[in-house]
């Protein structure tokens, strides 16, 4: 059996965010079993909370939106990722700006705050959404799949024109283990020659060296170079998790993307809730042994996790 998890204590943050450039604090409480992932603005007066599912998403343009309007949380997606990617399902999360803190551009500044803060156990069984049968989107030539497998698996490609991206591939098998040591590190990227026209749509108003890699015509601007060989790829993983944990489930599937964003991550997650026959909740006790074990915690990484 393996259980339902929130944080040990209410933690805080602050940083930028990478589109609005703006200075936001965010605090996250521990939430009950079934509670789910949950945003307020406390900016806004009386906004309603948020529900952090696929149903409630927005604006999908270079980060994924939650709510719409002047109630909306932009670039969710790195902080749903390590909340997956940790095994927590539950907690309340107040903020008081439009994004979440862009941190260093990746889930890692996310993987040491809760290390730090603590996960707590629940006294109630993890829900997994299992795949029955296969589902697929496609938008020109980009596309996305989702089928059967006993534990989650995401086989990512992306094509790049830039000499150093070009085509990466990257399959990863996740546990809560490989998340921090695979894929948690991996930072969002761009490249130079878009900025100017980024800007000009309001985005990336709080971007640089610190939050992102950034690429000139040939080579990595940061003087600090890359984290992995492919750690572009390995941050389309970490995006794809964290759209896909909108799902509202631990998921035993295969996910399949080929130059994928988050338009397409929550158009693969929508398809899949509207067709009943493709998938079943069932709980962690009936599950195959290496879906659940892969949401083991191993005490050598966090030793301070309750």
């Amino acid at each position: 059996m393996i259980y339902q998890r929130t944080i040990a204590k209410k933690v805080e943050v602050t940083g930028i965010g990478i589109h609005s450039g703006r200075k936001v604090t965010m605090n996250l409480y521990p939430a009950e079993a079934d509670y789910g992932i949950q945003f307020k603005r406390v900016d806004l007066k009386d906004a309603p909370v948020l529900k952090a599912d696929a149903t409630s998403v927005g604006a999908t343009e270079n980060n994924t939106t939650i709510g719409g309007g002047i109630n909306a949380v932009h670039t969710v997606e790195h902080l749903l990722s390590v909340l997956y990617g940790l095994g927590i399902n539950n907690a309340y999360i107040e903020i008081d700006g439009p994004e979440v803190p862009i941190m260093d551009g990746s889930g890692a500044s996310f993987v040491f705050l809760l290390k730090e803060t603590g996960i707590q156990t629940l006294n109630k069984s993890k829900k997994f959404l299992v795949v029955l049968e296969p589902v697929t989107v496609e938008v020109d030539d980009k596309w996305a799949r989702i089928e059967p497998a006993s534990k989650l698996i995401i086989d990512s490609t992306i094509v790049f024109t830039h000499p150093l991206i070009k085509t990466q591939q990257k399959t990863f098998e996740f546990s809560c283990e490989n998340y921090i040591k695979e894929i948690g590190r991996a930072r969002t990227f761009g490249l130079l020659r878009d900025v100017d026209m980024l800007k000009r749509k309001g985005l990336i108003k709080g971007g640089s060296l610190d939050n992102a890699i950034v690429l000139d015509e040939f080579k990595v601007v940061n003087s600090d170079g890359l984290r992995f060989g492919d750690e572009f790829v390995r941050h389309k993983i970490l995006d794809t998790i964290g759209d896909i944990s909108l799902l509202g489930y631990e998921v035993a599937g295969k996910i399949t993307t080929f130059k994928s964003g988050h338009n397409l991550h929550n158009l693969l997650c929508r398809k899949l809730l509207e067709t009943p026959s493709a998938y079943e909740i069932v709980s962690a006790n009936s599950l195959q042994k290496e879906a659940v074990e892969a949401f083991d915690l191993p005490q050598n990484i966090f030793p301070t996790f309750a």
